[in-house]
């Protein structure tokens, strides 16, 4: 996920990633985005890009959503940062550390 996630936003340019944390079913980053781009526009364009890519890798997940073409859920969360990034961005890589101990629900 991490090498599709940089192409993507490599394609983008300005844009930059500062911390990133991926888990399982959710991903945290700090980023840069220009006001040149709509953030909605940047999610818009990393999640179509990373969705298509997984759906030709993991041909199994056309069962597990019934041929709809969804991996990510539609809904996302972003904040501004301000004189809080270093924190914020300390923030990000705790997660993965919490995320890692939490127990896992086996299907």
């Amino acid at each position: 996920m991490s090498k599709l996630l940089t192409k993507v936003i490599k394609e983008m340019t300005g844009c930059e990633v500062i911390e990133k944390n991926i888990q399982v079913e959710h991903i945290h980053m700090v980023m840069v985005i220009p006001p040149k781009y709509a953030v909605s526009d940047v999610i818009g364009e990393i999640k179509q890009y990373t969705a298509s890519k997984i759906r030709k890798k993991f041909a199994w997940l056309e069962k597990v959503y019934w041929k709809e073409v969804v991996v990510w859920s539609p809904g996302y969360f972003v904040s501004t940062v301000g004189l809080d990034e270093k924190q914020i961005t300390e923030y990000v890589k705790w997660q993965g550390e919490q995320d890692s101990g939490q127990a896992k629900l086996e299907l």
